[in-house]
């Protein structure tokens, strides 16, 4: 008799129906076999292609503020927050919290709610009371989740403010933080877990912010901001990265440099990017691409690369004053900034874009959001806005890394924000071009609403290849260079290492286009196992050290040919 050779699928089939309904699955992968052997790595697959643009939803209509500054809390909240200059938001504190007025003759009181904790999940916000200006201010998460937050207007220039995370917590507030005047400034996190405050309105120095209570006596100039102000400024909010050396990539208006923030010396200096100025009040944006890790063993320097795009000619605001509202840019420029004769490289947009956002996605794409085509940043000096957002995927070829996806039907425009969930989903808030909360009358009225946007992996279509992690199988903490287990779901019929990648990633805080501290690192696989039907378990190293991944917490994602899981949040340190 003939015998009839098992097709290979039905092979894979008989394994996962073994190792998912009897023990013996889990104690051949796992136990002292000498025969178990993890699946191979094969060549890698193209990501899942989808012709979805995306989709919007209405999450709440009133928020309670217009989200001017935006973080994502480790417990699963937005902290949304305005000015207190702007004292007619809708929500109220309770009778006898409010704060005084700064300087009232009066003693006037504010009764209006100034910063809210939104829960994404039920829609609704927590009040919280902030005594000092936050208008224009800055922030960042400490290694225990706390938000770290940073200057503002008059009262509040030079102040830090603290809030913990728990259901009753409110800020803490300490107005004597910094020798000087915090606002616009930039706010990063460096490599042990501190962090670096510089620039600011004719602040042309930075400091480190102390601790809680404690006052600097001094900044350290930084000779960079003075020759990068123009008469309109054009360096507010630079761009300040981390690079993978330790040292601080800065941007301002049309120039960069590197800075060894421990002995306040300029490493390099890089050409300028051409076509106009990318920092406030042009307000362009700014992101560090995904950084990959070595395997444990490898050497190999990690090189970092930056990439700014959109904002304004320098001469926008201006006019602007005038009423005229010239054309965003609509340029990118990329930079190796790990390299010592380092070149930009430019590539355009699918529009001119200025005051957007720009997000890293789990999956290592970029999104493009908010903001509009003509102007630049400032009350009444946006035009044109810019409904669609765009993906950009920096692994590509050149001519095809941008796409542009479905519009939402309300602009977004100055002082708008927008975030990563941990659903993958993106939170899209604020927009208030006006001088106070106003809502008829106006070009572009005080927004406050809160979308979500569905990028393209959340094609329906393409349900079936998002996998789910097993939380249960991570540890809450991780040590910088070691190794960690985590279990996934995953329903399709042939997974191969090549097709997973685990990647983590930093919230950032959010406010005027740029997110400060936003980083994804893209993990090295040791092993790759199957683990039960449809489940898979993979062994992952942790970030070397701080100055790859600063100390604090990161969602964690498994992506299956470029569909994302949920993240789950896990600390390094």
């Amino acid at each position: 008799m003939t015998k009839v050779p098992l097709h290979p699928a039905a092979v894979f089939l008989l394994l996962h129906l073994l190792l998912g309904t009897t023990t013996f699955g889990e104690s051949f992968i796992f136990g002292d076999n000498p025969f178990a052997q993890p699946l191979k790595v094969a060549r890698r697959k193209p990501d899942f292609e989808t012709s979805y643009a995306g989709e919007w939803k209405l999450a709440t209509a009133n928020a309670g503020v217009s989200a001017m500054h935006l973080a994502i809390t480790r417990t699963n909240k937005a902290i949304m927050f305005d000015s207190t200059i702007m004292m007619v938001p809708p929500l109220k504190l309770q009778p006898g919290n409010c704060r005084p007025v700064p300087k009232s003759k009066t003693n006037e009181m504010d009764c209006s709610v100034h910063a809210v904790e939104y829960d994404f999940e039920t829609g609704k916000s927590r009040p919280l009371k902030v005594l000092t200006d936050t208008w224009c201010s800055s922030g960042g998460f400490a290694v225990d989740g706390t938000l770290v937050q940073t200057g503002g207007f008059m009262d509040g220039a030079r102040a830090a403010r603290y809030l913990r995370l728990c259901d009753t917590c409110d800020w803490e507030e300490h107005t004597e933080t910094f020798s000087g005047d915090r606002w616009y400034a930039t706010q990063v996190t460096l490599a042990d877990g501190s962090f670096f405050v510089v620039g600011g309105r004719h602040q042309f120095n930075y400091e480190f912010v102390p601790q809680a209570g404690k006052r600097n006596p001094t900044a350290n100039h930084l000779q960079f901001l003075v020759e990068t102000t123009d008469d309109v400024e054009n360096n507010l909010y630079p761009f300040v990265h981390l690079s993978t050396d330790g040292n601080l990539f800065i941007f301002a208006n049309n120039r960069a440099i590197l800075l060894n923030p421990k002995t306040n010396t300029v490493v390099r200096n890089f050409p300028d990017l051409m076509g106009g100025a990318r920092n406030y009040p042009a307000s362009g944006m700014s992101a560090l691409l995904p950084l990959k890790m070595r395997a444990p063993g490898d050497k190999r320097p990690i090189h970092a690369e930056v990439i700014v795009c959109g904002g304004a000619p320098k001469n926008a605001f201006k006019l602007a004053e005038k009423g005229k509202f010239l054309p965003a840019l609509q340029s990118c420029g990329r930079l190796v900034i790990t390299k010592p004769n380092a070149k930009w490289h430019m590539e355009p947009m699918p529009m001119p874009r200025t005051n957007g956002d720009m997000l890293i996605l789990p999956n290592a794409e970029l999104l493009i959001i908010n903001g509009g085509k003509k102007g630049c940043a400032g009350w009444y000096f946006g035009r044109d806005p810019a409904l669609e957002p765009v993906l950009y995927r920096p692994t590509l070829r050149r001519q095809g890394r941008f796409r542009t996806l479905r519009a939402s039907t309300i602009p977004r425009m100055y002082h708008s924000t927008s975030a990563v969930l941990p659903d993958t989903s993106i939170l899209v808030s604020g927009s208030n071009p006006n001088n106070g909360y106003k809502y008829t009358n106006v070009m572009h009225k005080t927004e406050l609403s809160v979308e979500r946007f569905y990028p393209p992996y959340f094609d329906p279509l393409l349900a079936t290849h998002r996998p789910q992690i097993d939380e249960t199988s991570v540890s809450a903490g991780m040590r910088y260079g070691q190794s960690f287990w985590l279990d996934f779901i995953l329903t399709d019929m042939f997974v191969e290492q090549s097709d997973i990648t685990v990647t983590m990633y930093a919230p950032p805080f959010t406010t005027h286009g740029y997110s400060m501290n936003q980083r994804l690192l893209i993990l090295a696989i040791e092993r790759f196992y199957l683990a039960g039907f449809a489940k898979y378990r993979l062994a992952v190293t942790a970030p070397a050290s701080g100055v790859l991944a600063p100390p604090g917490y990161y969602l964690v994602f498994v992506v299956n040919r470029g569909i994302p899981s949920t993240g789950i949040w896990v600390q390094i340190r």
